[in-house]
């Protein structure tokens, strides 16, 4: 399959990488200059190529910048794609780095807010698992207590792509509903970034409260920051368990 990823931080980067190793073709862009794309490029195994070539003559785009980031890529970006062409939208919403979005602070679901910007659907997916549990946390299909993703969107058929490329990376997948229900892994939720199975997770979305999940995001946030020393990997997932006294691993790490 042919992908272009927009976007290589410790997400895009990541994502790029195991695409890449599972035999994908896969193009990458970002807001670096040209030298150190390149340089990123031949790191991770994948193409550089600037923001109109990343978009070209690919099956899925994967869009992996901050939210504020959205509405600054160029008005005409999808002008030339073919409605066919999945968009993946992995972003996630947080006030101290991507400012006041007015709608999203309203209660708008971020994916939803986000296919507005682009004026075209999105599936939501690789934004419920740390950065480091993507990177590391991969595991064969058959493994036992192999960590689980969620996917939401509208069209079945491209979510179906989508999970075989969270497969390819080393993850099970979750079918959360449609876009509008993305919100239930957005930050603050029990599905964010807690590590959990199949089961687990589909528990913990069930669980999800829609006008608590800021609150609850802004409060990890603040006591996250708040620490003397920043805490580890699975100090980080521990903590996020305890968030909810009904997470199915909120004592266990």
């Amino acid at each position: 399959m042919k992908i272009g990823i927009i976007g290589t931080g410790a997400i895009g980067g990541t994502i790029a990488k195991k695409m890449a190793s599972a035999g994908h073709t896969v193009k990458i862009n970002n807001s670096g200059d040209l030298d150190k794309l390149n340089a990123l490029a031949e790191e991770l195994g994948v193409i550089a190529a600037d923001q109109k070539e990343v978009v070209k003559d690919v099956d899925v785009i994967i869009l992996s910048v901050p939210t504020i980031a959205i509405p600054t890529l160029p008005n005409d970006l999808f002008a030339e794609v073919p409605e066919n062409v999945i968009v993946v939208d992995t972003s996630n919403y947080y006030p101290f780095r991507d400012a006041d979005i007015e709608e999203i602070k309203n209660g708008k679901v971020e994916s939803v807010w986000v296919s507005e910007q682009l004026g075209r659907p999105v599936i939501k997916a690789f934004n419920n698992l740390l950065a480091e549990t993507l990177a590391s946390g991969g595991k064969n299909p058959d493994a036992e207590d192999r960590i689980a993703m969620a996917v939401a969107g509208d069209d079945a058929a491209a979510k179906k792509i989508v999970a075989g490329l969270v497969n390819d990376a080393g993850y099970d997948v979750v079918d959360s509903g449609s876009l509008s229900e993305s919100w239930r892994h957005q930050p603050g939720t029990p599905a964010y970034c807690t590590e959990l199975d199949t089961e687990e997770l589909k528990q913990a979305l069930a669980d999800g409260v829609k006008e608590e999940a800021p609150v609850k995001r802004d409060k990890a946030i603040k006591e996250l920051s708040a620490m003397t020393s920043y805490p580890s990997h699975a100090d980080v997932v521990k903590f996020n368990r305890a968030l909810f006294s009904k997470n199915p691993k909120s004592e266990k790490i």
